[in-house]
C-alpha cells in the first residue's frame, strides 16, 4: 500500500515538474510578453482528440527545450477561450502550432511529432542565415542535412534577397552563408556571389537566366531527389512545381514486391538524375490513404503513380511496370504528352473529392453505430429545414403589402379590392 502511494506521489510530482515548462496563455499574453521573447505556442481545444494526443508530447518539448538552455518559451492556449489571441494569430483549426519571434509569426505545418516540432523550433529560433566559419564546420553541418542552401560571397543585393527568402522559408529549411575558401575545392563557381544547394551527393548553382526567380528555384530544389515521403512532405512538394514519382507500398509490413518497387524508383532517381531531376521528384510512400483521397478510389498496393500536387492531378501507368525500361517509358510518356493526366482541381472535381472524403470518413463510424451516424447527419438537415421554413414565413410580410385589417393579400386579390373600392366611390 505504501509503495502504491509513493508511486502515485512520484507520478504526480513528475507531471507537475514537466507541466511547469509549459505556460497556459490567455488574451493578456501579447500585453505582458517581452519584446525579445521567443514563444512556441500550441492552440488547442478541449474537445480535440488530436490535441489530447499531442499534449504529453508538448510537455516533453517544453521540458527538453528548457534542459537544453533554449531561449524558446513554450506555451499553449485554449482557442475557444482566448478569442483575441486566436484572432491575432489567425488560427483556423486545432491543433495549430506557431512560433512568435520579434512580432513575426511562423506557422508549423509538419508532422505533430517531437522531432519534427523540435527541428522547427531550432530552425526558427536561431539566425535566419547561419554562418559557416570553417571547413570543419561546413562538413559537420553537411553530414547532418540532406539539403544545404548556402549563400557564398560578401554582402550584396543577392544576399539581401537570400535573407528575405530565408525569413519566409525558414519554417521548412535551414539557410547558411560561407566564404569561398570554406567550400570544398571541387566545387566550381563561375562567379561570386552565388547561391548553391548541396544535395544527393552533388551541388546545384543558381543561374538567374535559366532558373528565373531565386525563391521559386529554392522552392523547387529544397527536397532530396529521392525521399521517404509522408503526407506532410508530399503536400509541401506541391509548391515545387515538380511531379512526384511514387512507389506505394503496404502501411506496415512490406512485401517483397513492394521492396522491389521501392528499389526500382530509387535506382531510376539515382541513375537518371541528370535527365529527370528538373521535372520529377522520386519517393516511396507507405500506405495509399492520402493518394486514395486524391484519385477518389482505393489503389491496390504495391503500385506506381505520378502526382501533380500543384493541380491535384495524377498519372497512372498504362500497363504493368515490371522493369526499369517500363518505368522509363512511363516517365517519358508523361513528359512527351502521350500519357494523359487524370484528376485536377476544377470545381466539379473538388466537390466530388469532398464528398468522397466525407464518405470515407463516415463509413467506419456508420458500420460501428449506424443509428448515431444517422442522427448526426439528419440533425443539421433538420436545423436547415427549420430555418428555411421560418424564413419563408417571414418573407411575404416584407414582400407584400398589408390591407387595412392587417391581413396579407395575394396580388390578384389586391387588384380586385382596388376595383371594388373604385366602384364604391
Amino acid at each position: 500500500m505504501l509503495d502504491t502511494r509513493k508511486t502515485l506521489l512520484l507520478s504526480a510530482l513528475l507531471v507537475l515538474s514537466v507541466s511547469a515548462f509549459v505556460e497556459e496563455l490567455d488574451d493578456t499574453f501579447l500585453k505582458t510578453k517581452g519584446d525579445d521573447e521567443i514563444w512556441l505556442i500550441e492552440f488547442y481545444a478541449p474537445w480535440c482528440t488530436v490535441c489530447e494526443q499531442l499534449d504529453p508530447v508538448w510537455h516533453q518539448i517544453g521540458s527538453e527545450l528548457k534542459s537544453l538552455g533554449s531561449l524558446v518559451n513554450v506555451g499553449k492556449s485554449d482557442a475557444m477561450e482566448s478569442k483575441d489571441l486566436t484572432k491575432e494569430f489567425k488560427v483556423q483549426s486545432v491543433p495549430t502550432i506557431m512560433m512568435l519571434k520579434k512580432d513575426v509569426k511562423y506557422n508549423y505545418s509538419g508532422p505533430k511529432t517531437k522531432d519534427g516540432i523540435m527541428a522547427f523550433a531550432d530552425r526558427v529560433s536561431g539566425p535566419l542565415v547561419r554562418h559557416l566559419s570553417s571547413v570543419q564546420l561546413f562538413h559537420h553541418v553537411k553530414s547532418r542535412h540532406d539539403v544545404m542552401i548556402v549563400y557564398v560571397g560578401a554582402t550584396s543585393p543577392l544576399k539581401g534577397n537570400f535573407t528575405s527568402i530565408a525569413e519566409t522559408l525558414i519554417v521548412y529549411s535551414y539557410f547558411f552563408s560561407a566564404s569561398r575558401d570554406v567550400l570544398p575545392k571541387e566545387v566550381s563557381l563561375p562567379s561570386l556571389p552565388a547561391v548553391v544547394i548541396f544535395k544527393d551527393g552533388t551541388y546545384f548553382t543558381f543561374n538567374e537566366e535559366s532558373d528565373g526567380d531565386l525563391q521559386s528555384w529554392i522552392n523547387r530544389e529544397r527536397f532530396p531527389n529521392y525521399n521517404q515521403i509522408d503526407g506532410y512532405t508530399l503536400y509541401a512538394m506541391g509548391e515545387s512545381g515538380k511531379l512526384v514519382v511514387l512507389a506505394l507500398g503496404e502501411e506496415k509490413s512490406l512485401s517483397a514486391e513492394s521492396l522491389r518497387y521501392k528499389s526500382l524508383v530509387e535506382k531510376v532517381s539515382t541513375d537518371y538524375k541528370d535527365i529527370y531531376s528538373r521535372n520529377f521528384y522520386f519517393g516511396f510512400m507507405k500506405g495509399s490513404e492520402y493518394i486514395d483521397g486524391l484519385v477518389m478510389g482505393e489503389l491496390s498496393v504495391p503500385t506506381f503513380i505520378v502526382v501533380n500536387l500543384s493541380n491535384d492531378g495524377f498519372f497512372l501507368p498504362p500497363g504493368a511496370v515490371q522493369t526499369e525500361r517500363h518505368l522509363l517509358d512511363f516517365l517519358n510518356g508523361i513528359l512527351d504528352g502521350s500519357i494523359q493526366g487524370q484528376g485536377g482541381n476544377s470545381i466539379d472535381l473538388r466537390a466530388q473529392r469532398l464528398f468522397y472524403n466525407i464518405k470515407v470518413t463516415l463509413k467506419p463510424a456508420f458500420v460501428k453505430s449506424p443509428v448515431y451516424c444517422c442522427f448526426l447527419i439528419s440533425l443539421p438537415l433538420f436545423v436547415v429545414g427549420v430555418l428555411i421554413r421560418l424564413c419563408r414565413k417571414k418573407l411575404p410580410a416584407s414582400a407584400n403589402e398589408d390591407d387595412d385589417d392587417g391581413a396579407i393579400l395575394a396580388p390578384s386579390l389586391r387588384r380586385r379590392k382596388k376595383l371594388t373600392d373604385k366602384k364604391s366611390d
